[in-house]
């Protein structure tokens, strides 16, 4: 039955997500504890400052006391295993605790709210790059199927095989040397000006820092995405359906629109939905060009800053980002596509 699928599939969804926490909190188990000793260090050095009535001796009881305190408390006593997942524990249930070094833009350092400050940026940057190059991508991949081997799909085939072997951050600052530099049309990077403008002038603002981010974008997507839609649509027209609608007088744009985009959703929405949760994570590169405070730039940051809390946090973000997405794709199908056969054997 499907709620035992569904059941089960959400099962498997959180069982990988924890054991991939449990592997990263293993990989960064040497470096995570340095930085929480340290961490224990300067707080017990900060409280035993507020302690100027105690004398020399009693004071330096009392810091051996907290030490052993808190190194309890963050199990730093305890097995390796233990450790770990203490620590993986924690990642899955978004208790990330402070920063080192990075900041959010209030000058807070609790993980979480710089977590939650770069996620709507990466998600409204990609998103939208998404949404444009689908559209292009659906409607040049229909017009090139229409007439394969003809002159539109020759041409843009072979604009597809050069462009999709362009790195996406040459391209970008190919675009930011002609818009920026020479039509200055575009800012360099960033995600608002300074001083950051009120009211609509800010969504305006926004649109207008974003707007080279998603050109770049949607020129290195579209182009691939029409050349497999235009292959996944030639099969489509070849069916019998499709043949006895033309035979029968449907216009053509209801056969392409109507009939054969229809049958072809469900692979579409996979793949758009897929790339969605690929750059979610946010692509390291493609944002430190760009200056765009996303989830990829920030793990570069915390990569660089040596801030080992935030980047758990990060990978821990996106990598539940990708499951849930997963686990979401795989119960539409299971719901929506007779062919699937759930909860039996085939």
């Amino acid at each position: 039955m499907y709620k035992w699928y569904a059941f089960k599939r959400i099962l498997r969804g959180v069982f990988m997500f924890a054991l991939l926490m449990c592997l990263f909190s293993l990989l960064f188990n040497q470096v995570n504890e340095q930085t929480q000793r340290s961490q224990i260090n300067e707080q017990v050095k900060m409280e035993s400052m507020k302690l100027r009535n105690m004398r020399s001796e009693q004071l330096t009881a009392w810091r051996d006391n907290r030490l052993d305190q808190l190194t309890k408390l963050y199990k730093l006593d305890r097995p390796l295993a233990e450790r770990v997942l203490f620590r993986a524990l924690n990642t899955i249930t978004f208790r990330f605790g402070k920063s080192t070094i990075i900041k959010s833009s209030k000058g807070d350092q609790d993980v979480l709210t710089i977590l939650l400050e770069a996620l709507p940026r990466t998600m409204v940057l990609f998103s939208v790059a998404i949404v444009f190059e689908l559209i292009l991508g659906i409607w040049l991949g229909l017009k090139k199927a229409q007439k394969p081997g003809g002159r539109l799909d020759k041409s843009t085939s072979f604009v597809t095989m050069i462009i999709y072997g362009m790195p996406s951050w040459w391209l970008g600052m190919m675009l930011i040397l002609l818009f920026v530099y020479v039509l200055k049309l575009f800012p360099s990077g960033g995600v608002n000006s300074v001083p950051t403008p009120q009211g609509f002038a800010f969504v305006l603002d926004r649109l207008w820092h974003m707007a080279l981010p998603i050109m770049t974008l949607v020129i290195l997507g579209f182009w691939s995405l029409a050349f497999v839609i235009r292959n996944l649509v030639l099969g489509i027209l070849q069916e019998d359906y499709i043949m006895s609608a033309r035979a029968r007088g449907v216009p053509e744009r209801k056969v392409l629109f109507g009939h054969t985009l229809r049958t072809a959703a469900p692979p579409i929405v996979t793949m758009a939905l897929l790339s969605l949760l690929a750059s979610l994570s946010g692509a390291i590169i493609f944002e430190g060009i760009f200056s765009w405070p996303g989830l990829g730039n920030l793990y570069w940051v915390a990569v660089q800053q040596n801030d080992i809390p935030v980047l758990m946090g990060d990978l821990a973000i996106t990598t539940g980002v990708y499951q849930a997405g997963l686990v979401f794709l795989d119960l539409i199908y299971g719901f929506l596509d007779p062919r699937i056969k759930v909860g039996g054997k085939a």
